[in-house]
Formats: structure tokens, C-alpha cells, sequence
């Protein structure tokens, strides 16, 4: 199968089994935070809401596309998803996926809303510092830019969540004064029909945002381990027609031929020199072939590093101050341009229909298990009087928009923190700071700083023990 030995495709299944162990922790321990508000105020049974939840997050795994997957994946050193000794790769996988679930686990059973996202951030960041640590691998680089680009979204988003949410509490008081929304849930009567419908309505929408996003985790996991076990299969997407890479190659060279090369700096030249190096050797493997299959197995991953490569080299080459004056395009041309560089990335950004729905299944039986730990942080623990109506509507409100504007920038957020500290901002509206439970808003405070760094270490030092014992 595949051309591996069993030891090593029973270390695939495992690895596609951590996978959606991760998954399956991550629907019980952050969608919790979705039915929080429906089940703590009545307006849906427990299962009820669970189920309802679950639905909604497979839908948005298997609608959200895969921009975040291709987020998770190049984090990674294009160099770390190969080595000629597959078990290199299979240590590094274990090593991130064994530090994220240990630490959702820990952190779900003490009750502290703590992000999935995080954890895995970090590990897969532990995990490509300690392979640039390898000996023979200095020249290799992460990639800082998405690195510090996701770092960004999974800081600011919970600052973002406290300050709309508190504003928007503000905002709902302002206009409608003592309305029913702003009391408490009584523990054993529904609340009336037009505020169940928009606490409904806001998990139903947290419930899908999450589904786009968080799932959409799993599904760059599973491409991680796909082409760093199996690179031959699924280092580019073989449904695709090889011709119009070529194409597209073919007329990236064209209109680059027209860039004035004398007045570029060192750098861009480098950068130039780069694109025309790749784009030759994108059409020399792709000229006259009508499937990847033509292309020899050893090949193929070459050929989804110079692809990837072209695009980062071309979107430095384009942002570049200095190459502006170079760039003698015409509106149009560039245009064509960056169309013919975007086409050629999807054959490296992409998931097979099957990840997609294995990933969708694993988040959402997941939301239909352990909630109730967190629902009651949620509800009670965070401020010293209990959710109402409203602030349960903003922050989920608040939340939803903030994690479907990450998904439609490519980048991951944590549904945890945000959902969080939007109810920490609607405490803090309805009666001030001395309203929020410090002890808990210091826990998750602390769990929010230190798992990036735990994790980190953590997976890095699992990998590197790893590598030393597959020696």
C-alpha cells in the first residue's frame, strides 16, 4: 500500500487517528463555548443544543475551503514535511499532535477555556525551531512572515472580542433600557420566544464560524502528515491538469522577462534570479506531460517546493519599494501576473474531498461530548453575576463576526478566548471590573500567555527525542 512497509502505514493510521483525536477534543473543549449561552439560559435542552451545535460545525469544516489548512501547513519549513527517513517526519507529527492534545486535555478538565489554536500553534512552531537546530540545517528558515502574521490574529482577536463586546453591550442598554434581555435566566423557565431565537441564531453562527476555522486546523494537520509520509501521492494535487501549470509557467517568464533588471536592488535581483530559476524548471518537468504521473515519484515534491518558492519569491519581488520603478507592467500585465502566480499555488493548496470530511466528522461528534465544564465557566465564573441574555447574545455576536473575518484572511483564531473575553467585556459593561471573578479571568489570562511557550518547548523537545531514538 502506497509503497511502505506495515510498520509504516500503521504509523500513518495512527498519526490520521491523532489527528482526529485532536479534532475530537476540539469540538468537547471549544464548542463548548458555543452552547454556553443556549444551554445556560434555557433556550435549548443540553442535548439538544449539542447535537445542533455539532451539526452546524461540520458544516462549516466542510463548506469554510482550506485557506487556514494552508496556513497551518506553511508554518512548517517547506524542507521539515520531507526526509529521506520517513520516520523523521512521522516524529515530528507525533511530536506537535502529542503536545496539543496533552495540553486541551489538561486544560478541559481543569475548566479553563483554553485555545486549541494556541496549543497548536505552538507546537507546530516548537517542532520547525528544533529542526533548524539539526545539524546541516542552517539554511533553513521558517516561515516568520505567516508566523508572525497568525501570532498577531491569536493575540489581538481576544482584545478585539472585549472591547466590540463591551461596546456593543453599551450600545443595546442605550437603545432598549430595561428590556427582559438584560436579566438573568431563571434556572427553570424558558426565556420568550424572540430572545431564544437570537441566542439561537448567535451559536448557530458561532457554532459554523468555528467549524471554518478550528476544522480547518485539522485538515492542514492531516495534509502535513499526508505529504511528509506520502509526498509522492499527495505533494501536489494530482486531480489537476499538469498542461496548464505549464501555461501558467510559461507566461510568468514572459511578463517577468519584462521587468528591467538594472534598476533592481541586490535583493530583488535575488528574488528575480529565484523565480526565473523555478519557472524553468516547472517547465521542464511539465512540458508535454498530461498527468503528474508522468513526473518520477522523487520529482514531485521538487516540484510543489518550486511552486511554493516562485510565489513567496514573486510576492517579495512585487512588495518591494525599490523594484517599482523596475516592474514596467502595464495595469493589465501586472494583474495577469499575480492570476498566473495564484492558479499555480492551487496545486499545492489543496485537500482531497476525504480529509475534509474525516475532519468534519471528528469536530463535530466531538461538540456533542463534554461541554458541560466549560458551559459553567462560561456562565458563572467569569463574572460575579450570572450571564444574561444580552451579554450572551453579544459576545457570541462579537465572536462570530471576528472568527469569520480570520477565516476569510487565511488565518487561524482562537473561538476560546474570543468568545471569553467577549463575555468578560459584557461584566465588565453591565457593572464594571469589580463585576469579573478575577481568579477565573487570571487563569484563563495565564493559560492564554503560557501556551504558546509550553507548548513550544514541549513539542520541540518531544521531536528532537524522537529523531534521536529513530536515529
Amino acid at each position: 500500500m502506497f509503497g511502505l512497509d506495515t510498520g509504516l502505514i500503521i504509523l500513518l493510521i495512527v498519526c490520521l487517528l491523532a489527528v482526529c483525536l485532536f479534532e475530537f477534543i476540539n469540538g468537547f473543549h471549544d464548542t463548548a463555548n458555543a452552547v454556553a449561552t443556549v444551554i445556560y439560559t434555557n433556550s435549548l435542552k443540553p442535548r439538544v443544543a449539542v447535537v445542533w451545535s455539532g451539526i452546524w460545525n461540520f458544516l462549516g469544516v466542510y463548506t469554510g475551503g482550506i485557506a487556514v489548512a494552508m496556513g497551518i501547513v506553511n508554518l512548517l519549513p517547506t524542507e521539515a514535511l520531507i526526509d529521506q527517513n520517513l520516520y523523521h517526519g512521522i516524529s515530528m507529527i507525533m511530536a506537535l499532535l502529542l503536545t496539543a492534545v496533552i495540553w486541551n486535555l489538561g486544560t478541559w478538565y481543569l475548566g479553563i477555556p483554553c485555545s486549541s489554536s494556541h496549543a497548536l500553534i505552538g507546537s507546530i512552531f516548537g517542532v520547525g525551531v528544533a529542526y533548524m537546530l539539526l545539524p546541516g540545517a542552517h539554511s533553513i528558515s521558517m516561515n516568520w512572515t505567516k508566523i508572525q502574521d497568525t501570532g498577531l490574529s491569536l493575540l489581538i482577536s481576544p482584545v478585539f472580542g472585549f472591547g466590540l463586546a463591551m461596546g456593543l453591550m453599551f450600545l443595546l442598554k442605550a437603545i432598549l433600557k430595561k428590556n427582559k434581555i438584560f436579566k438573568e435566566p431563571s434556572p427553570s423557565k424558558a426565556p420568550p420566544l424572540w430572545i431564544r431565537s437570537i441566542l439561537i441564531l448567535t451559536c448557530t453562527s458561532v457554532s459554523f464560524s468555528h467549524g471554518s476555522n478550528d476544522g480547518q486546523k485539522g485538515v492542514g494537520l492531516v495534509m502535513i502528515i499526508l505529504i511528509g509520509i506520502l509526498p509522492a501521492y499527495f505533494a501536489l494535487d494530482a486531480s489537476k491538469n499538469p498542461c496548464k501549470l505549464y501555461s501558467n509557467s510559461a507566461n510568468i517568464g514572459i511578463l517577468i522577462s519584462k521587468i528591467d533588471t538594472t534598476e533592481l536592488s541586490d535583493q530583488d535581483m535575488v528574488e528575480y534570479k529565484t523565480i526565473r530559476k523555478k519557472t524553468d524548471t516547472l517547465l521542464k518537468y511539465t512540458n508535454s506531460i498530461k498527468s503528474f504521473e508522468s513526473v518520477p515519484d522523487n520529482k514531485r515534491f521538487e516540484l510543489r517546493k518550486d511552486i511554493i518558492v516562485t510565489g513567496k519569491s514573486m510576492d517579495k519581488l512585487l512588495a518591494s519599494p525599490t523594484a517599482k520603478n523596475a516592474i514596467k507592467l502595464c495595469k493589465d500585465e501586472l494583474s495577469k501576473l499575480k492570476n498566473f502566480v495564484k492558479e499555480n499555488k492551487t496545486y499545492t493548496e489543496y485537500a482531497p474531498w476525504w480529509v475534509i470530511l474525516i475532519i468534519s466528522l471528528s469536530l463535530g461528534i466531538g461538540t456533542m461530548i463534554g461541554w458541560r465544564r466549560i458551559v459553567i465557566t462560561i456562565g458563572e465564573k467569569i463574572g460575579k453575576t450570572h450571564l444574561t441574555y444580552a451579554q450572551g447574545a453579544s459576545a457570541e455576536i462579537i465572536a462570530a463576526c471576528t472568527i469569520s473575518a480570520s477565516t476569510a484572511l487565511g488565518l487561524p483564531v482562537s473561538t476560546t478566548h474570543v468568545l471569553s473575553s467577549g463575555v468578560a467585556g459584557t461584566m465588565v459593561a453591565d457593572s464594571g471590573v469589580k463585576n469579573l471573578q478575577m481568579k477565573t479571568v487570571r487563569n484563563i489570562a495565564i493559560a492564554w500567555l503560557i501556551t504558546l511557550p509550553v507548548t513550544f518547548v514541549v513539542s520541540g523537545s518531544l521531536f528532537l527525542l524522537f529523531r534521536w531514538i529513530f536515529v
